[in-house]
């Protein structure tokens, strides 16, 4: 088990980017909160040192998207709507940068949110995006393609 200040340097240095990747898969803010505790207390359990912070940031990734998969095929959430309209509120982001953000939000199947959102917003390149999803890098490759040119589509420009 990890100690207070491995945690709280944790939640200082990635909280924002767990929050974030959780609201691209959940679009609602209260199972975000909820999955965001359930990463962090998993990361509190976790007793296995980290090679380095990138590896302990990729960790932290794939924990939540694991989770905020685990949440989305949950007997619960099939059988359940929400009564809460999608709430982007605390996400700040205006003008054409909201256009941007809504796009890839709707990009369809939600594995292409997760590498356009790591390539683009969090900088990782497509062999290091393929080492966190378990995916080929090839695989990347082609799921960057198709994320481009459906968003390329969404904003209003002739895809391909």
């Amino acid at each position: 088990m990890r100690n207070e200040a491995e945690i709280s340097r944790a939640l200082q240095m990635y909280a924002d980017t767990v929050r974030r990747i959780c609201f691209m898969h959940l679009k609602n803010r209260s199972d975000v909160e909820d999955v965001f505790q359930e990463v962090f207390l998993r990361y509190a359990l976790h007793a296995a040192p980290f090679e380095s912070d990138s590896h302990e940031k990729a960790w932290l990734i794939r924990v939540s998207v694991n989770a905020c998969k685990d949440l989305l095929k949950s007997f619960w959430r099939r059988r359940v709507s929400s009564l809460e309209d999608t709430d982007t509120t605390h996400i700040a982001v205006s003008g054409e940068h909201s256009e941007v953000l809504d796009a890839v939000l709707r990009l369809k199947p939600p594995k292409y949110r997760d590498v356009i959102y790591l390539h683009y917003y969090e900088g990782y390149k497509a062999s290091e995006i393929a080492a966190i999803l378990r995916q080929k890098e090839n695989t990347i490759y082609t799921w960057l393609d198709r994320a481009r040119k459906q968003l390329k589509s969404f904003l209003g420009g002739e895809p391909g």
